[in-house]
């Protein structure tokens, strides 16, 4: 008789599972110590969010996630603890990132460090089942981290360009001559510079974090949630440019003044209510075509 031996795997390393997980101290001293380490950092975090307009919506985003952990309970306390020693290694790798990050003053580093630190002590004391289950909500809270300076700019200019094209494309079909220069755009009445606060990056990001939010409460279907948030980015940069043409026509027949100002900032907001209301649109319009009767739980 012929006999079909199979290796066995060997086991990940595991910890002795513990069906109450962390003890109530081991909980407080390792809050009190990431605290500690990383204050700094989460001050500077939270002061950028509050002085720099196009990471405002970071305040919305670790209250999203604590949201969605909080709905998630009951499954998250059904898990069996399995914590495993491969906590260890993202743990070491994320205060290597820290220290790294304070030394050479990269805000970027220091920040995502933290969620690397809080996956390997996620993993180390309550296993990865524990941690599949909590990956959506760990994984939102990267969109917290403000983009790093040099990604930010060779994102913005292009931005820019871009608006600056649509606009003077679409501008001549409505009766306005255009010269367009880069960046700036020359009308008979004046000149138009689609400066960074005008080139879409700040709606873009926003939108992009609600279009999220929005997928999490209103959809069930996982692949209609992704399509929501990319076609996020098309539609922020899309309303960016018919801001800029609105603009360009408000300049050319009605008050240069309206290019600034109240104005001008109410088109932003007016764009960004649009944005929203094209992704509720588009939504809608998938449920026709794909009805939620076949949703994934």
């Amino acid at each position: 008789m012929s006999h079909v031996l199979q290796a066995e795997q060997p086991p990940a390393p595991a910890l002795v599972a513990d069906p109450a997980g962390p003890s109530l101290w081991q909980t407080v001293v390792l809050t009190a110590l990431l605290f500690w380490l990383y204050m700094p950092t989460l001050a500077h975090l939270v002061g950028q969010w509050w002085q720099d307009p196009n990471f405002s919506h970071g305040f919305f985003v670790p209250l999203f996630a604590a949201f969605v952990v909080w709905q998630e309970r009951t499954k998250l306390a059904g898990l069996t603890l399995r914590p495993s020693w491969w906590g260890l290694p993202f743990l070491g790798f994320g205060l290597s990132l820290l220290v790294v990050g304070q030394m050479g003053a990269e805000l970027f580093l220091s920040r995502l460090s933290l969620l690397i630190v809080l996956a390997g002590l996620i993993v180390l004391f309550c296993g990865w089942s524990f941690f599949r289950a909590l990956l959506f909500p760990w994984a939102f809270l990267l969109l917290m981290i403000p983009i790093p300076a040099i990604v930010f700019n060779q994102i913005t200019f292009p931005l820019q360009l871009l608006a600056s094209q649509v606009a003077s494309t679409v501008l001549p079909w409505l009766g306005v001559p255009v010269l367009r220069e880069g960046n700036v755009i020359v009308l008979p009445a004046m000149a138009l510079e689609v400066a960074d606060a005008c080139s879409g990056i700040r709606s873009l990001m926003s939108l992009a974090t609600l279009a999220v939010i929005y997928g999490y409460l209103m959809e069930r279907k996982i692949a209609v949630r992704v399509l929501l948030a990319v076609a996020s980015l098309p539609i922020a940069v899309a309303a960016n440019s018919f801001r800029v043409v609105i603009t360009g026509l408000l300049v050319q027949y009605w008050d240069p003044d309206k290019a600034q100002g109240f104005f001008h900032e109410f088109q932003g907001w007016l764009m960004f209510v649009a944005s929203l209301l094209m992704l509720y649109l588009l939504h809608r319009l998938i449920r026709i075509f794909w009805p939620e009767e076949g949703a994934e739980s």
